[in-house]
């Protein structure tokens, strides 16, 4: 009997006869109307031959150009054989590896004598050009952004570390979605554990398909029961070139307009790639900003409930004249008050990622502005809680990393609970927790609230400050990597030009 598969999926290599081979492909591929078998003549062989590929996946003009217009106009060629202008071809003969090539979009040439298939580089699926990054956009920076083709955000990054020493590893994460995860890292930098240990976790997946960058996070991430993010995803090629050149890996996935740094730090969420553009003081007091928001943006709605219902006495008289006059009205407690407007500025954030962008704009101010305004005058709200809960969004909205933000959200309902049970008390209770879990976070097993915890003093030039990018002489402590020296002595005069 004839070594080919009887039904879809069933492994085996191919025969030396065309119709059997066609007839198998009939078989792995019913209900599949854009599979094309195209029949024709190899004028350079005379051989009889076919071509199968997924009409929707592959470049037809490429494959008109460089596949069939060669095989059948061509001459015979010195060495006998056919020739193509396509960017490979590769002869395989395991049929499971043919059909996953014909589903990731080659053309498949089969050739009646042959006991192998070619395959043949003509991937075509739809693209979108690359654009700015929309979730986090840049002053400064480059105006490029990942898009859905791995092998593009692969040369986006390879265009700004043009060196040998980058390299890549590849793993297919899906049982049926196949899907090409690829890591790139500096093979003389990179430290060889995490490097080893990102690989096992991603080799120990087992799923039908990975759709996007975030559920392969999900996957790999030490605590996946913990609020806090561990592994940094970006849009920017710019950013995970800039990770990679500080030792950490950067993990492409196909089919994701972003990628994954790993691993990462605590403070690193609040680092842009903006702050390598901007004078040093500057992007020192930026950073200061955005930890300064983080807190604001956890504790602010808990110390307005803890002040108001525990520790009144604390508060000015003048001050407290016009809280007792603004509250006056108000038939809720504090929590129930800062839980409506915290739940109602959710529900108009949530309305504007939704909407359209023109329509969720809009519907984001307009509705920030009326139901603030028409709660105030019915006496829900009081006009200070309004004060706090705008104050609070603003925060949030400072710090660069969206899942950060996320992360924050939550926080502050639970900080809110503990000043309503507890006063300051609470919110001590809550501070000494949110530390205490910081501490015990790893990212792939790094402390992730280095170089504070264990203390780094080398790595303090890059964290709440930004000394000048000529002090940087050395790659982060906290990464291990091999190869800790980052530059030379790039400046060698003193201040006024004087040697």
């Amino acid at each position: 009997m004839p070594n080919q598969p009887e039904a879809a999926g069933q492994a085996g290599n191919i025969t030396s006869s065309l119709e059997e081979c066609l007839t198998a492909i009939g078989r792995m591929f019913t209900d599949t109307p854009d599979l094309i078998i195209r029949r024709l003549v190899i004028k350079q062989t005379g051989e009889q031959a076919a071509i199968v590929y997924l009409e929707d996946l592959t470049d037809r003009l490429a494959l008109n150009q460089h596949v069939l217009a060669p095989l059948q106009l061509e001459a015979g060629n010195p060495n006998g054989d056919f020739v193509t202008t396509v960017g490979y071809v590769k002869p395989h003969t395991e049929w499971n590896y043919i059909k996953q090539s014909i589903m990731l979009g080659d053309s498949v040439l089969f050739i009646e004598g042959r006991g192998e298939a070619y395959l043949l580089d003509t991937k075509g699926w739809p693209q979108r050009a690359i654009e700015d990054p929309q979730q986090e956009p840049s002053l400064k920076g480059a105006h490029q952004g990942f898009v859905e083709t791995g092998s593009q955000n692969i040369a986006m990054i390879r265009r700004y570390i043009p060196n040998i020493e980058l390299k890549m590893k590849r793993h297919v994460v899906g049982k049926r979605g196949q899907t090409v995860v690829s890591i790139l890292y500096l093979e003389d930098v990179v430290n060889p554990d995490v490097l080893q240990k990102l690989e096992q976790r991603i080799q120990a997946i087992d799923v039908d398909a990975i759709i996007n960058t975030g559920e392969l996070g999900e996957f790999i991430e030490d605590s996946p029961f913990a609020l806090m993010p561990q592994l940094i995803l970006t849009e920017r090629p710019d950013t995970a070139a800039s990770q990679i050149l500080q030792g950490r890996c950067v993990v492409v996935v196909d089919g994701s307009p972003t990628v994954l740094v790993a691993p990462v730090t605590f403070l690193a969420f609040f680092q842009t790639v903006d702050d390598y553009s901007t004078r040093w003081s500057i992007s020192t007091f930026l950073r200061l900003l955005r930890l300064f928001a983080f807190f604001a943006a956890v504790f602010l709605p808990g110390i307005y409930i803890a002040v108001i219902s525990f520790h009144f006495e604390i508060i000015p008289v003048r001050l407290l004249m016009t809280l007792g006059e603004s509250r006056g009205q108000v038939p809720f407690p504090p929590f129930v008050e800062a839980l409506i407007m915290e739940l109602t500025l959710e529900m108009l954030r949530e309305a504007g990622v939704r909407l359209p962008a023109p329509i969720g704009q809009t519907s984001a101010i307009v509705g920030g502005i009326v139901i603030g305004q028409a709660v105030v005058q019915a006496g829900l709200i009081s006009n200070v809680m309004v004060i706090v809960v705008a104050f609070t969004a603003i925060a949030s909205f400072i710090m660069p990393n969206q899942d950060m933000v996320a992360a924050v959200r939550l926080m502050r309902f639970l900080m809110m609970m503990l000043a309503t049970w507890f006063g300051f008390v609470g919110l001590v209770i809550g501070l000494m927790t949110l530390v205490g879990r910081l501490i015990s976070l790893n990212s792939l097993d790094m402390p992730y609230s280095t170089p504070i915890a264990p203390f780094r003093s080398a790595d303090w030039k890059d964290t709440f400050l930004r000394v000048p990018l000529w002090l940087m002489n050395s790659r982060p402590v906290s990464n291990r990597s091999k190869q800790a020296r980052r530059q030379g002595k790039s400046r060698e005069w003193k201040e006024g030009g004087k040697p």
